[in-house]
């Protein structure tokens, strides 16, 4: 049996094993390391709120409004439509006003609003957006809120021209702005 002795520290020398230089660069690249992740936590998080801040003001220049979405005109059953940027039928809600959506919940769910901002190409009329109930921004058509209908499963199609659910009837936008005939294949709502 082999007895190791201690060495004796009590003069305040400090002695190294053979893994000191080692555990000292360790040591110290770890706190290197955790020195950038702060650096760039804080970079990062600075960078959001003036992205926000800059997205937040009406009418100003940001990243969401290089991404709007593009609204084009479609031929449907004789009418002219709006249609989304995937080709998908822009419904107005009668109860809505210019500055409100009267869809949520459960309606929205049926009526997904059209995220804003959109532009268009050769369509007269005016496009802005609204800020609804949950937060988030919608895009509207000469006042009305737009919305797609979970039961147009293609693009092309209007199954939600002229039903009455919700609360209140719902048109495909026109190019005029005005709410087209109701189609035939209306189908029953949601």
């Amino acid at each position: 049996m082999e007895i190791r002795r201690t060495p004796d520290l009590s003069d305040g020398a400090v002695r190294r094993g053979r893994n000191g230089p080692a555990r000292l660069r360790i040591l110290l690249g770890l706190s290197a390391a955790a020195a950038a992740a702060s650096v760039l936590v804080a970079c990062s998080s600075a960078g959001t709120s003036a992205a926000r801040s800059a997205g937040g003001a009406a009418g100003s220049s940001s990243p969401a409004a290089a991404a709007a979405s593009t609204v084009t005109a479609v031929k449907i059953g004789g009418a002219t439509v709006l249609a989304n940027s995937k080709g998908f039928t822009l419904y107005s809600f009668g109860p809505d006003t210019p500055a409100k959506s009267n869809c949520n919940g459960t309606c929205a769910q049926n009526w997904p609003p059209e995220k804003g901002p959109v532009t268009a190409v050769g369509i007269k009329g005016t496009f802005a957006t609204i800020k609804r109930s949950d937060g988030s921004t919608q895009a509207t058509f000469d006042g009305h809120p737009l919305y797609t209908f979970v039961g147009d499963t293609a693009p092309g199609q209007a199954n939600g021209n002229g039903l009455n659910a919700a609360g209140g009837v719902w048109h495909e936008i026109t190019l005029s702005g005005a709410a087209a005939p109701a189609s035939g294949g209306g189908g029953n709502g949601y």
